[in-house]
């Protein structure tokens, strides 16, 4: 019987004894040729960090101990409450998909790492942690012991864009330099001149040669050993690995003919690699800077917030939330979100940071309190000052964390996840084989087979086929008033079988529906207790009628509960105030009708009813009648069936039409179409639709110019643009066309020169010159193809 063991190097399951080196038992003969190469040259110590983790390098003590000071650390960090911290930090090194798998990894190297999130463009990774026994210093010193110090300035971490690393700059000129140099010594031995060549100054210039070399390899070329050495002590093998041996094999070989006059060595080629390698990672640096994706709803979707009236807290005033200013006075109702950090100057606070921490727990705050931006209002409204304006990209990149993905197979994500370490153990297995075939056959091309390969197989232009390609489209998708959480949000919206529309305030319009009022006259205190008890909330009925009902006095609540589905229940002045369904407010049979009503009683006595006559969002059935081509349709309504008969005489081919859907009947509805085997997107209002926006493959929000997304939706769609809600599919769709396109170029460009360098036909200056060229044509190869892609977006008026 066969037993499973664990294989020494990569841990995945193998059977014990199948395939073994040193006693040791491995799951393939990639993980043996690794762990065989690492024992000759004295790497083992990558299988040694599980010994003594957290271990701090000695050249690291004390480098950050101004981190511990409160003034300092409260500068740099943009959320720290209830023993959770989180940070936005500028990490220069991020340069490849290996680097992005370490980086959102990092809580597999200390569990009070609660997530980490890498924004590859920018260079930049939002960390929250826990405060209990780990602190901002101990995040910083963790990034710096695995080979990516962050760049901490507190004038740099308050600027949106970040210059070019002037360090690059310098090594590049160093590199330039040397190199430059090396070839014109070089000529000599090009032309084979002989006399005074031959006889007194060939040593000369060989050790001049060998002296230029010297700043470029422990200078220019020393990120490279630093990140592949930091990458093998956190069991982790980087890009830079391969890099960084073809460099050391190269200086060795070249040093040693040198000192034992067998030649003139590679020094060209030497310092020709590392100055073309650092000219393609500047050019891929201001190639990202140029190309921004962040989808920054300042920019583009002007999402409302309640500003009050300094003289007249009763004037309300709806304005886009980039317009907040510090001091301000603003409105958080229940459910909304909390824009900008502020001091709780009125009502009882209960906030859910899980916007921020992915934690689904609730914090409770007094008056004077400071709440950050992030948090949601659980209970009632409340009043906050401002204490900076809103930022935007912060809250972007809250809505975008991974502790909200669902939890599902991403393939284009698995497979950068993985490529890393498969494709450096492939790379390292092939130019071992390659190298030691040649050593046999012609000693003389090994070196340059072992040094080519290398760096010839780097990943980078596959790593980078599917983030710019859907980096684009989210941008252009955002300019066009679509937002999707990430890309692969937008991956998964190319994938549906099946949407799930909700009726009110998705097909029907929140604003401009008739209400009609039947019951008791209503006094001026019966306004002021309706106007007081709608006011906290944001379910799109109890937003209409506080508009319906004009402005009136407002008091202050000693009591307020939300019952989503049902309706909600406060108490003013001794007095309880029901307001929901016919079943929440106990309505007489005689007083029900079959429209869309929101009946009103006090005291458990029924006073009226408010009548909405719904009005239908214009081509709306277009939509709906181009997505059935394609999709399965459904129509769930918390709402009675008063409209169905319309509803079925405008969409005669839709059968599925379902009324009286309390919020867990719509989550059921979409587990029973996901049961067949059916993507569903689920389309609502991200309130009473927040259950089935959370099951659905993929939520979209429709809002209108109100702050209520919630975590629970995956994309948030302008109500003006959901009537082309089927040309945005149709683009992601051919996205996804373009990354696989990208992937067929990036790895035919990997085969073509595995195959040059393999036969011994292709240079280490050559592949140098190769591989940041290829990087840099797939991301214009995705981009030009995304923006001719989505060109018919553009065309689509507001």
């Amino acid at each position: 019987m066969f037993k499973k063991v664990k294989c020494y190097h990569c841990g995945d399951a193998c059977v014990e004894g199948e395939i073994t080196s040193a006693d040791k038992s491995f799951c393939c003969a990639g993980c043996k040729t690794v762990f065989e190469l690492f024992t000759e040259n004295n790497l083992t110590c990558y299988y040694d960090l599980q010994n003594n983790p957290g271990a701090t390098p000695p050249e690291l003590e004390g480098k950050f101990d101004y981190l511990e000071q409160t003034e300092i650390r409260e500068k740099l960090i943009d959320f720290s409450d209830d023993g959770v911290e989180s940070i936005q930090l500028f990490i220069p090194h991020i340069h490849c998909s290996s680097c992005i798998w370490i980086l959102e990894n990092l809580n597999k190297l200390n569990e009070q790492i609660i997530t980490s999130q890498v924004n590859f463009p920018e260079k930049r990774v939002q960390v929250t942690y826990k405060t209990k026994s780990f602190g901002l210093k101990d995040l910083v010193l963790l990034l710096a012991s695995i080979g990516y110090e962050p760049y901490l300035s507190l004038e740099n971490m308050e600027k949106k864009k970040t210059d070019i690393d002037r360090s690059l700059i310098y090594k590049i000129g160093i590199a330039g330099f040397a190199f430059g140099n090396v070839m014109f010594l070089s000529f000599p031995e090009y032309f084979e001149v002989s006399e005074y060549w031959l006889d007194q100054y060939k040593p000369i210039f060989r050790w001049l040669m060998f002296c230029f070399s010297l700043p470029v390899v422990f200078y220019s070329g020393a990120g490279y050993f630093v990140s592949a050495w930091k990458g093998i002590q956190s069991k982790i093998l980087n890009i830079d690995i391969p890099i960084a041996l073809g460099i050391s094999v190269l200086f060795v070989r070249s040093s040693v003919e040198i000192m034992a006059d067998l030649g003139t060595g590679f020094f060209d080629s030497l310092t020709g690699l590392v100055f073309f390698l650092l000219l393609g990672k500047l050019a891929q640096q201001k190639t990202y800077s140029f190309l921004s994706f962040e989808r920054d709803y300042k920019s583009y979707f002007p999402i409302a917030v309640t500003r009050l009236n300094h003289d007249d807290l009763l004037l309300e005033e709806k304005i886009p939330i980039y317009e907040i200013k510090k001091g301000d006075r603003i409105l958080i109702r229940s459910n909304e979100l909390i824009p900008v950090d502020g001091i709780l100057v009125e009502g009882d606070a209960k906030i859910d940071y899980s916007f921020v921490t992915g934690e689904a727990r609730t914090v409770v705050k007094n008056k004077g309190e400071k709440l950050y931006a992030g948090g949601k209002q659980q209970l009632g409204a409340i009043e906050l000052i401002a204490e900076k304006e809103v930022e935007q990209s912060y809250l972007t990149q809250l809505w975008s964390q991974d502790a909200f993905v669902k939890d599902q197979e991403i393939p284009f994500k698995s497979l950068i996840n993985k490529i890393s370490k498969h494709f450096t153990i492939a790379v390292l297995s092939i130019a071992t084989i390659a190298t030691t075939f040649w050593l046999f056959f012609d000693a003389s091309l090994a070196l340059n087979v072992l040094t080519a390969v290398l760096i010839i197989a780097c990943p980078c232009a596959i790593a980078l086929a599917t983030p710019f390609t859907l980096g684009n489209l989210l941008r252009i998708f955002g300019k066009q008033g679509f937002y999707l959480k990430n890309t692969d949000t937008l991956e998964q919206l190319a994938d549906l079988d099946a949407f799930v529309f909700d009726k009110t305030g998705t097909l029907s319009h929140t604003q401009g529906d008739e209400i009609l009022y039947e019951g008791e006259q209503l006094t001026d205190e019966d306004y002021i207790l309706l106007r007081t008890t709608l006011r906290n909330s944001n379910h799109p009925l109890s937003r209409k009628l506080y508009a319906f009902l004009q402005s009136q006095k407002i008091d202050t609540l000693d009591r307020f509960e939300e019952e989503v589905g049902k309706g909600i229940v406060a108490k003013v002045n001794e007095k309880e105030i029901k307001l929901g369904s016919s079943q929440w407010v106990n309505v007489p049979a005689e007083n029900q009708n079959t429209a869309t009503t929101v009946y009103f009683s006090e005291d458990e006595t029924y006073r009226g009813k408010f009548t909405f006559q719904a009005n239908y969002r214009n081509g709306i059935w277009s939509l709906l009648k181009s997505l059935f081509k394609n999709y399965q349709i459904q129509i769930v309504s918390g709402d009675n069936a008063s409209e169905e008969a319309y509803l079925k005489s405008q969409l005669p081919f839709l059968k599925d039409l379902h009324f009286n859907q309390a919020p867990a009947d719509k989550l059921i509805r979409i587990k029973e179409t996901q049961e067949r085997g059916l993507k569903v997107a689920m389309v609502g209002d991200g309130l009473n639709d927040a259950g089935a926006l959370k099951q659905s493959n993929l939520g979209i929000a429709v809002a209108e110019n109100i702050n209520v997304f919630t975590p629970a939706c995956d994309a948030i769609i302008d109500a003006k643009k959901l009537l082309h809600l089927d040309a945005f599919i149709e683009v992601a769709k051919k996205g996804k066309r373009i990354i696989k396109w990208a992937f067929f170029f990036s790895f035919l460009y990997n085969l073509i020169g595995l195959y040059f360098a393999v036969t011994g036909q292709l240079t280490p200056i050559v592949a140098a010159i190769l591989m940041p060229l290829s990087s840099i044509s797939i991301v214009a190869f995705t981009t030009l193809a995304s923006n001719i892609t989505s060109r018919n977006l553009k065309k689509i008026n507001c």
